[in-house]
């Protein structure tokens, strides 16, 4: 079969590889991937920048049809339309016990530890499986993943609530997924992209986004009380998160999604002097699937107007192009087309 693959540790380019088609060991399944999403920790696990064992199928925001099971599992699950949580960890150490497995110490995950999305089948133990909702089709329950990570961040860590005013920096689609859900919980939403973020931006408006600006449309301002009260940085660069403090008001949070993957200075007598709270965020935990997936049910979000591009494998040189271009939203693999 078709893959895209990290060939060799250290930094790396992504390679069409053919792979051996994977067979389904005990309790695990077997997934036809129909839609697989690009990510930024794609091109971080390419950089060296986020934990990898290549060679390794790149992808962890998939979409498919369950095709095989194995041993013990029921077969019932043949031909469900599913996503699939991306990590596998420990069951027993005491994040798991809490149910924070996203800080498991023995946490892998597909597309980084493990054979990921970016080919025609992938393998997945049958308890990471979610039966997407019979409205979503599976470019959308692609867009999964990258949902429940925004729900961890906006609804679990960050407890957004109605009428907060929320400045959401960096209009990719976490930021678009987090423009949606921070509105669906009543808050005011502005979104700052740079000059080069129109299209984005516009697309943040009709989403639900009370107010677009630029870096551009900034003024200097004597006033060293900012505006809002909750940043929610999903841009991941040095220059989106030191501005998105510096407007932010006294007894303020931040809500850091996006990963830098270096070293980015930071004044922390800004956060000390304005007692400004500071909260990480990452990946997702199984609460946050279940509510992303009950989201999805009850019609709540739109995800399509998110994708703008769909690719092949084969076409993956083109693909990574553009995504790096940051001139589209999400990008899709889809392996048929």
């Amino acid at each position: 079969m078709k893959a895209i693959v990290k060939p060799h540790a250290g930094v790396a380019e992504p390679e069409l590889w053919d792979r051996e088609e994977p067979s389904a060991p005990a309790g695990w399944v077997k997934i036809k991937i129909k839609a697989a999403g690009l990510c930024g920790t794609d091109l971080h696990i390419l950089a060296d920048e986020y934990a990898n064992k290549p060679p390794v199928v790149l992808g962890h925001e998939i979409a498919g049809q369950v095709v095989e099971c194995g041993q013990g599992v029921d077969e019932e699950i043949v031909g469900g339309r599913v996503t699939a949580r991306t990590m596998l960890t420990c069951g027993k150490c005491r994040y798991c016990r809490v149910g924070r497995t996203n800080l498991c110490p023995e946490r892998r995950s597909i597309g980084s530890a493990l054979d990921g999305g970016f080919a025609e089948y992938m393998i997945i133990p049958e308890d990471n499986l979610h039966i997407l909702p019979a409205g979503v089709n599976y470019r959308e329950g692609a867009l999964t993943e990258p949902l429940a990570c925004c729900v961890r961040a906006c609804m679990e860590i960050g407890r957004l609530g109605a009428g907060e005013r929320v400045l959401i920096v960096g209009p990719g689609t976490i930021g678009l997924l987090c423009t949606q859900l921070a509105r669906l919980g009543g808050a005011h939403v502005t979104v700052l992209g740079r000059p080069e973020d129109k299209k984005r931006l516009q697309l943040a408006e009709e989403l639900g986004a009370d107010r677009i600006l630029t870096t551009g449309d900034l003024a200097p301002t004597k006033d060293k009380d900012g505006e809002f009260e909750t940043l929610i940085e999903c841009s991941g660069s040095a220059a989106g998160i030191q501005t998105g403090i510096k407007l932010l008001r006294k007894n303020s949070k931040v809500i850091q999604v996006g990963l830098s993957g270096k070293p980015i200075p930071l004044m922390l007598d800004d956060i000390a002097l304005r007692e400004i709270t500071l909260l990480g965020t990452f990946a997702q935990t199984w609460s946050s699937w279940n509510l992303a997936i009950r989201l999805l049910a009850r019609g709540e979000l739109k995800l399509r107007p998110l994708i703008s591009h769909v690719f092949s494998l084969s076409d993956y040189r083109e693909a990574f192009a553009v995504f790096r271009s940051g001139s589209g939203t999400k990008l899709l693999f889809a392996p048929e087309s």
